[in-house]
């Protein structure tokens, strides 16, 4: 397995917008009808990456956790399907019902989406503010493929808190780790 680090980038950036098809309803989607009211929580994802595998089931229950509380989740795959097909928009509305995502699961076929966010690895996260300035990325917790550490979502539900409870974020921004995105030639 690859470990890619996600790119660090600055605290504060304002969120690309785009405008992407979201899998599973054949529909196309931008950032500003996606974001949530108190924080949008975006996540490059795909299918077959054992790192994203590894971390489905947290991801489906923080959307359920978090939903009430006005926080988003968009979940963008942004891999070459030519050289990737199991990353195929049709595997990829497979893959979310199978594991009932209840966020959008968005197909970014350019590759200009993950491009403009500086996307690194599969799973890469990113929590804007309700304002879409960037406040967290990195990593979901330290659970990995292998380290037997449990997968609680815990970095990540700390930057959520506090967004909610209107805090500032003091704890070390760790990279995500994970496969590398799937860049076209």
């Amino acid at each position: 397995m690859a470990r890619t680090p996600s790119n660090m980038i600055p605290i504060g950036t304002k969120a690309p917008d785009f405008k992407l098809l979201d899998t599973v309803s054949g529909k196309l989607f931008t950032l500003n009808e996606l974001k949530g009211l108190q924080a949008t929580v975006i996540m490059f994802i795909c299918n077959h990456c054992p790192f994203v595998k590894h971390v489905n089931n947290e991801l489906v229950t923080l959307a359920k956790d978090y939903k009430s509380k006005g926080v988003n989740f968009i979940a963008i795959s942004s891999n070459d399907v030519e050289n990737y097909p199991e990353d195929s928009p049709e595997l990829m509305k497979q893959n979310a019902i199978n594991q009932g995502f209840i966020f959008p699961y968005l197909y970014d076929q350019t590759q200009e989406v993950a491009k403009a966010y500086e996307a690194a690895c599969t799973p890469d996260f990113y929590v804007f503010d309700k304002n879409l300035k960037l406040v967290y990325r990195g990593q979901l917790d330290n659970s990995r493929p292998g380290n037997d550490i449990p997968v609680t979502g815990a970095d990540l539900r700390h930057a959520i808190h506090c967004i909610i409870e209107n805090k500032k974020n003091t704890h070390t921004q760790k990279p995500s780790i994970g496969c590398n995105i799937k860049w076209k030639e």
